[in-house]
């Protein structure tokens, strides 16, 4: 696939240093996800041209936009780009129509035309009733799709998308994703989602990209990802448990002295994953000889979903902690409250091992 976008995004800003390559095609639909203070917003607002580049390049559709080692350094008008920011930012003074004029306005159209594409993408996205209307006067779900269509009615080579569903409520986030799916399939350009919702990540990109600390840890088609992940980070966001050590036969040695039991042999240096659902917990040792039994003490109980996560440090080894998953009335069978000693069980049949290469 042709890159539309290329990016070797490096940006220095005090103590924190951006650093990774980013490459999406024409059609392609790419999310960047990473923890709080990984660089996301960082990159969008450096592809958007409201960053400069400290070293690296950035090329939409072949066109050099940014170069700090040859001095270029596009506006954001002059770079081919549509833009929906997490708040939408819908100049409260225009109506909903002029708001999505103004992209093609600010390209050079008579007032007749932008009026008319933005009439036109305003049918698009559903909303021609809202045409007259001011920001102050539409709700989250209705402000999404002006943005959306704003963002849209240059034209664009490349869309960026910074939190677009967060300030929606659970209902209309729902409703509004299904929407923005459809016409991010529509879009023939390169589009960017930056999301802290890995649900929203795999229902609306064709490919995830994970940061932490500025760098690109992980990256590839979302159930890859999600089968076999590689930071604590990106474990825990899609919900599993995450050790990495080295093979020797059917166990895994962990660097802090632990170890765990494997149903079938492997070597070298590996990653073991479980579902917190395979994490047994018993306030006594129990009889018999699980293959993996650690015990630790309750870090933290909090509700998930139907059930209940219950943190516990110390296992499998004095640095790791594991998340297992139990019924409320397990909790309240076994009297478990944060501090409690307990044992983890996991069948080695349960852990799934793959190469940390």
């Amino acid at each position: 696939m042709v890159a539309e976008l290329f990016a070797d995004l490096g940006v220095a800003r005090d103590d924190f240093t951006l650093d990774f390559e980013l490459q999406i095609g024409a059609g392609e639909v790419v999310a960047l996800l990473g923890p709080n203070g990984a660089g996301k917003s960082t990159a969008l607002r450096a592809l958007a041209g409201l960053l400069r580049l400290t070293s690296g390049q950035i090329s939409i559709a072949g066109r050099v936009v940014a170069d700090p080692t040859s001095g270029v350094h596009l506006a954001p008008y002059e770079r081919s780009i549509g833009v929906v920011f997490q708040d939408y930012l819908l100049f409260p003074h225009l109506t909903v129509l002029d708001n999505v004029a103004f992209g093609p306005l600010a390209q050079g159209c008579e007032r007749s035309e932008a009026r008319r594409r933005a009439a036109v993408w305003l049918a698009r996205v559903g909303i021609t009733d809202l045409a007259n209307a001011k920001p102050r006067s539409v709700s989250g779900g209705q402000a999404q799709r002006v943005a959306l269509a704003r963002a849209l009615a240059t034209d664009p080579r490349v869309l960026l998308l910074d939190e677009p569903l967060a300030a929606l409520d659970a209902k209309t986030h729902l409703l509004v994703r299904a929407e923005l799916r459809r016409h991010l399939g529509d879009f023939p350009g390169a589009t960017l989602l930056v999301t802290h919702d890995p649900i929203d990540a795999t229902v609306l990109a064709d490919r995830l990209v994970v940061i932490e600390q500025g760098r690109a840890v992980q990256q590839g088609l979302p159930h890859e990802v999600a089968r076999r992940p590689r930071t604590d980070y990106v474990a825990r966001l899609v919900g599993l448990n995450l050790l990495a050590g080295r093979g020797q036969g059917h166990r895994v040695l962990l660097p802090t002295g632990g170890s765990v039991e494997l149903a079938e042999s492997a070597f070298g240096d590996l990653y073991v994953a479980f579902r917190p659902a395979a994490v047994s917990i018993f306030v006594h040792r129990p009889d018999g000889s699980p293959r993996n039994l650690w015990s630790g003490r309750i870090a933290t109980i909090e509700p998930h979903g139907e059930g209940v996560r219950v943190e516990i440090a110390g296992a499998p080894d004095r640095r790791s902690s594991v998340l297992a998953e139990i019924t409320p009335a397990a909790v309240a069978e076994l009297e478990l409250v944060p501090g409690s000693e307990v044992w983890a069980a996991v069948k080695a049949s349960d852990i799934e091992v793959y190469s940390g290469d």
